[in-house]
């Protein structure tokens, strides 16, 4: 699945890029300890592929982040989140 979205990421070096899209999948990892993970990579310009982040979660930590992202969103005023 993706999605657009508006933000930044802070890339190793300290650099900060803009992201815009994020892809979402079940997968196998390439990298984590588990047979299948929830695959986030977030991505800015085409023309900087050092602007990519990518996250492979088990489906437990999945879970639990998006509902530490809920609970953020529900702390905040109304105002604030439009």
């Amino acid at each position: 699945m993706q999605t657009a979205i508006d933000g930044s990421a802070k890339a190793p070096g300290g650099r900060w890029h803009h992201v815009s899209e994020a892809t979402v999948y079940f997968d196998h990892p390439v990298h984590a300890m588990a047979e299948h993970t929830l695959n986030i990579d977030i991505t800015g310009t085409p023309s900087d592929p050092a602007a990519r982040i990518a996250v492979e979660l088990t489906a437990e930590s999945a879970r639990a982040l998006v509902r530490a992202i809920n609970g953020a969103l529900a702390s905040a005023p109304a105002d604030m989140t439009v």
